[in-house]
């Protein structure tokens, strides 16, 4: 069993090792630059509501309906529909790379509505004390807002990550690097299961992580407000 193993890790452990890297990176820089964009968009969607700080009817029903048409195009059909946009600012569609732009383009949605809802929950008398003590609508955003939703935006953060990391692994079907690759280049195509095996097993275990740091971050500061 022990020389399987090792003969295991011999053949695959620096392929594994730069699967679990590259899906990490890509995930990654995927959540940043996802709340880059969705941050902002889900601000003016909660703030431009009829109930908020600055309503602003068209301006809210603009964004309601981009952000749900993005997030209503399978992500499978949007990976391979936007090919020339991503080679187009990435210069490849193929690797991390190429896998980040997708991502990027239908996780900012995503992000906008975690954000909304998440600004959402923040109760509405300490928006109205900030108005009564004259308080700007940037600074009821910042200082109440964003601050008040901290452990929440914080958990919302790990889902999106984890939801990217799913997506990650299926951007493998066109190339795109990762664990996802892996599984499907060699555990799926050439029939060697125990790679996806194990494949399959490493992006648990980082799913796990993912959510366990989330959850104690969001614990953490959620403990520390009160």
């Amino acid at each position: 069993m022990g020389q399987v193993v090792s003969q295991f890790i011999a053949d695959y452990g620096e392929l594994l090792v730069e699967g679990v890297r590259d899906t990490i990176i890509m995930t990654a820089v995927a959540t940043l630059l996802a709340y880059v964009i969705g941050l902002p968009v889900g601000v003016l969607l909660i703030t431009s509501t009829k109930k908020g700080i600055r309503p602003n009817a068209p301006l809210n029903t603009v964004l309601g309906w981009i952000v749900n048409i993005v997030r209503s195009v399978p992500f499978i059909i949007l990976l391979v529909a936007i090919i020339p946009l991503t080679r187009l600012i990435v210069g490849t569609s193929l690797g991390v790379p190429g896998a980040i732009v997708p991502l990027v383009i239908t996780a900012a949605p995503f992000v906008a509505r975690v954000v909304e809802q998440s600004l959402a929950e923040v109760d509405g008398s300490l928006v109205e004390a900030a108005q009564s003590f004259g308080a700007s609508n940037l600074q009821i955003v910042f200082k109440v807002l964003l601050f008040e939703s901290l452990p929440s935006l914080v958990r919302g953060a790990a889902l999106t990550f984890i939801t990217l990391f799913g997506f990650s692994a299926m951007a493998g079907t066109v190339g795109a690097g990762g664990l996802g690759d892996i599984a499907i280049r060699y555990g799926y195509q050439r029939y060697q299961y125990d790679v996806m095996t194990v494949a399959v097993i490493l992006c648990v275990i980082l799913v796990q992580i993912v959510q366990t740091i989330g959850d104690v971050v969001s614990d953490h500061i959620d403990h520390h407000e009160r």
